[in-house]
């Protein structure tokens, strides 16, 4: 990538945390799966459409919005090159033919100008360094009325993963993980504060609702802890403590996460906001 200005993120995508999601693009999915239907109802694709896919990842929302817009074509963005690999090679073994990905920061990258009917993004918009930058060079790529719909994280309270990590306090250095407003995967929890980023970008129409889904995080509470320790945030917090603190850590997440646990299955619940946004 030659134009980049989020580059603590472009570090963290193309290191250890985009190497993790590409190797575990299935488990993730079946985390998040839930918010897939809300989230391209709300975008409205339409057979034709071209749809632009903002921080794609490994890339089952592009494929699942090229699928909607069949006679159309679906692009997805991303910061990270290891799980491009995986969406372009997902992508191959489907057979679907109506779908690219490009290797950039959406806060920057050369977009055609006007060149999309819709915007989407499941969690891939919530790293800007200047969110009203990064909104307005997606607006700039849509048509006018052309439509976004934007998952973003929210609701920390609600989100069970989030509450089972608040378990470690006294263990790992938790502090402010999760709150609202601060960077990482919360910045754009404030409903408010959102619309107006949007706002401000250039959008229209912009509206803010809430969705919940239950994802499920692994086969048993020991398996979820596991992975859940392994992911960025957790393997962030557990490097900071000794090894006996995060094996302490890993037995009581697990026992946190037990009642959870039905049918060789742990499911959690997540809520988030869905964004929609029409460009003016």
């Amino acid at each position: 990538m030659r134009n980049i200005v989020n580059t603590e993120q472009a570090q963290a995508w193309n290191g250890y945390e985009g190497d993790h999601w590409a190797r575990n693009q299935d488990r993730w999915d079946a985390v998040n799966e839930g918010l897939n239907s809300p989230l391209l109802d709300a975008a409205s694709l339409g057979r034709n459409d071209r749809v632009l896919d903002i921080g794609c990842g490994a890339g089952q929302t592009t494929r699942l919005a090229a699928h909607r817009a069949s006679g159309g074509h679906a692009l997805g963005l991303d910061l990270s090159a290891p799980m491009l690999a995986r969406a372009r090679a997902t992508a191959r073994q489907e057979g679907i033919t109506n779908i690219s990905f490009e290797h950039g920061d959406a806060q920057v990258h050369a977009l055609a100008p006007a060149a999309y009917d819709a915007a989407i993004s499941r969690y891939g918009v919530l790293f800007f360094a200047d969110p009203v930058a990064g909104f307005r060079n997606i607006g700039r790529a849509l048509r006018p009325g052309g439509r976004a719909a934007f998952i973003c994280g929210a609701y920390p309270e609600e989100n069970e993963w989030l509450q089972a990590f608040a378990e470690l306090r006294d263990l790992l250095p938790v502090g402010g993980f999760g709150k609202p407003g601060g960077p990482g995967m919360f910045s754009l929890a404030d409903a408010d504060r959102t619309c107006e980023i949007l706002s401000a970008a250039g959008f229209q129409d912009v509206r803010a609702t809430r969705v919940e889904t239950y994802g499920t995080w692994g086969r048993d509470a020991a398996d979820a802890a596991t992975f859940l320790l392994d992911s960025g945030p957790g393997r962030h917090l557990a490097s900071r403590a000794t090894p006996e603190t995060r094996t302490r850590a890993h037995h009581r997440l697990t026992e946190t996460l037990r009642p959870h646990e039905k049918d060789n299955t742990l499911r959690l619940r997540s809520a988030a906001l869905l964004v929609t946004a029409v460009r003016g």
